[in-house]
């Protein structure tokens, strides 16, 4: 019994590694379809971000895995909202399955 409840702990810990991982990934996609800095400027804008934030993310020259992983980004395309346009969660999916009621 130890050995499946230790089994299911490192199941649940990749899989939200996982989750984490497309997250950011999906969000680099999003930065990479906004293209120009004028564009992505404007769009985390109305996703809430202050312009000064905005256009020092935008101007900062880091690479796109940086941009995925900044707080800006992970703030202006939460979880929540990347919920709300369809993306489910690896975990929940996960939890939902192997979770026995």
């Amino acid at each position: 019994m130890d050995k499946l409840l230790q089994n299911h702990k490192h199941e649940k810990k990749t899989t939200k590694r996982i989750d984490m991982k497309m997250r950011s990934r999906i969000r680099v996609i999003i930065w990479k379809q906004w293209k120009v800095p004028r564009k992505q400027i404007k769009s985390l804008i109305q996703l809430g971000i202050p312009e000064e934030e905005a256009k020092g993310l935008t101007f900062c020259r880091k690479d796109y895995r940086y941009i995925g992983l900044s707080i800006v980004v992970q703030r202006a395309i939460s979880n929540n909202r990347l919920k709300q346009r369809g993306l489910p969660s690896a975990l929940e999916h996960y939890l939902k399955v192997h979770t026995v009621m």
